[in-house]
């Protein structure tokens, strides 16, 4: 059976090392105190296979049954680096991509880096990424300068991602520092930083996200933007109809479409980490076979792990075909559809 992963890591050490240790670390990415030096082995290894486009990641892909990775620059990146200096990583980053989906056209796709903070250089690169180079959407990491995609200064990003037809991944990033000093302190750093970021703190922001381009009519203001959010949907299968029961009808607020209908109408998942059958169940029911695409979330996530949960999900041979590779296949524009 073909199966695509969309949520695939890599970061390129040459160009991550364009932005300071000291904005990685006052940034959220990495633990309070920490520097270059306190990499111990593990950390080697994990930048290894995140550094690595060749023959590790694709024996890897190989003994796990995995066809193709969709690959997406982790942060921190871009994102954090203004003016011509955002720009010009991104474009780095993006036709070094390229180079590697080139090598390997049938194992790789790629979503673009954007240099968020500036949107309409963003909204540029994502139209050369696309139509120039052949890649598949971009990957977002969380928000930018505190802002989220629904503020009016991203508009030129969603509309020009609506207007090509190109999918946003919202991939979670770390809070501002007033979010992670109120809600994590008081706790060993080690221990806040984990509560901040995968332990829990990245998806609840992350389903935020979804959840602000909704209700601020973002998503009515772009009806055709397609979005996927990893980690078996960020929270919001459990959160949907809780939503609509506050809301009320979407009109009541302003909107075209109750919240739950914006996002089940624009939102896509991926299991990407999350190989719990009580997780998938709850965006199965929420969400249904269409809507859900596998990931793994590599090197965070072992692939034989993610192939494993994969084969094991209670649904039918053509539900499971679905999410291994029909709906990312269809959703975008991959040569197995």
């Amino acid at each position: 059976m073909r199966i695509v992963a969309l949520e695939e890591h890599v970061l390129f050490t040459d160009l991550a090392q364009r932005i300071s240790a000291a904005d990685v670390a006052a940034s959220g990415w990495v633990p309070a105190g920490w520097a270059p030096s306190d990499a111990d082995e593990a950390a080697s290894a994990l930048d290894r296979a995140l550094n690595d486009t060749q023959q590790e990641r694709i024996g890897s892909m190989d003994e796990a049954g995995i066809t193709m990775q969709v690959l997406s620059a982790v942060g921190p990146g871009a994102e954090m680096l203004a003016g011509e200096e955002g720009v010009s990583l991104a474009r780095d980053y993006n036709d070094r991509l390229a180079q590697v989906v080139e090598r390997h056209p049938d194992r790789f796709a790629a979503f673009a880096h954007l240099p968020m903070k500036d949107p309409e250089a963003a909204a540029d690169e994502l139209e050369r990424c696309v139509t120039r180079l052949g890649f598949r959407g971009a990957s977002i990491n969380g928000t930018t300068d505190g802002l989220f995609l629904d503020d009016p200064r991203f508009a030129p990003i969603l509309s020009r991602a609506e207007a090509i037809g190109a999918p946003l991944y919202i991939h979670p990033g770390p809070a501002p520092r007033v979010v992670r000093d109120i809600y994590f302190q008081g706790l060993p750093d080690f221990t806040a930083f984990i509560l901040s970021n995968a332990g829990f703190g990245w998806h609840a922001e992350t389903g935020l996200h979804i959840l602000r381009l909704a209700v601020s009519g973002a998503l009515d203001r772009n009806p055709d933007l397609k979005l996927i959010i990893g980690h078996m949907g960020e929270l919001l299968p459990m959160m949907l109809q809780r939503v609509d029961a506050m809301f009320g009808p979407g009109t009541a607020i302003g909107l075209k479409r109750d919240v739950s209908q914006t996002i089940l109408d624009q939102v896509w998942i991926t299991t990407s980490g999350f190989f719990d059958q009580s997780a998938f169940l709850a965006a199965l029911t929420a969400f249904g076979a269409d809507r859900i695409l596998f990931s793994v979330d590599y090197p965070y996530s072992p692939n034989d792990e993610a192939t494993a949960f994969l084969n094991s999900l209670p649904v039918s041979p053509a539900d499971r075909a679905r999410i291994a590779h029909g709906n990312a296949d269809a959703l975008l524009g991959l040569s197995g559809a």
